[in-house]
């Protein structure tokens, strides 16, 4: 990842509120950049409250039946990943494209009502954990998730070149956990699940055990393209 000095996430920052970016399609992890082109008022109404404040914005993922409801304020996975402006570019015509990197898990609480156009929560954030009896395994856990992630990623150098110097510089096991998870095209749905899950040793073997199942598995193009609003 490119390395955005004043991307460090301080927890005495974070004020207990988010800004919801849900969408369809899209799960976020901590560790990782997610490009997004803004065009609707809300969002962008949301970007630039952000851009003026405290430059957080909440990936949410919209809940199964978002469409009946999609303008007002359908369901969302209540595990979300607080991201941070990285850097943006306002279009001639109002709308807006950025990098938003994330920061930390957090779990909404409730929803507020206010006067935005855009969905306002309260929010804390979660506690990542190693089981101590698992502490002495840690690092061959990373490595063989390490393993298994080099053997389902296809060998060219776009999949492989904005990696490959991350992955060679003693990476830990939480950051790791969260590039493989928002790297492999799982389906939402087990995304949603890899987000939510806060031990993080779980969250390795989950992976694994999905990897395992699934040599030669598609990916999503790393970097990612652009996620629409």
């Amino acid at each position: 990842m490119p390395p955005f000095e004043n991307l460090q996430f301080d927890p005495e920052t974070f004020s207990g509120t988010v800004r919801l970016f849900p969408l369809p399609n899209l799960v976020m992890f901590p560790h990782v950049l997610q490009p997004l082109h803004i065009f609707e008022p809300r969002y962008c109404e949301m970007f630039e409250a952000a851009l003026a404040g405290d430059q957080f914005i909440a990936m949410a993922l919209l809940a199964p039946g978002w469409e009946m409801d999609y303008e007002g304020r359908p369901p969302v996975y209540p595990t979300v990943c607080l991201g941070k402006i990285a850097t943006h570019v306002r279009l001639p015509d109002g709308r807006y494209n950025l990098l938003l990197a994330g920061m930390a898990r957090v779990r909404l609480e409730q929803e507020l009502t206010s006067d935005t156009l855009y969905r306002q929560a309260t929010a804390r954030l979660c506690v990542e954990r190693y089981p101590a009896s698992l502490e002495d395994h840690k690092q061959e856990l990373t490595q063989q998730l390490l393993t298994a992630f080099r053997r389902v990623l296809p060998e060219t150098t776009e999949a492989l070149g904005p990696l490959s110097h991350l992955l060679h510089q003693g990476i830990s096991l939480n950051v790791l956990t969260d590039i493989v998870a928002y790297t492999l095209d799982f389906d939402v749905q087990t995304k949603a699940e890899l987000l939510a899950e806060c031990d993080i040793c779980v969250r390795a073997q989950k992976l694994l055990n999905s990897l395992g199942a699934r040599q030669g598995a598609a990916h999503v193009p790393f970097p990612p393209d652009f996620s629409c609003n």
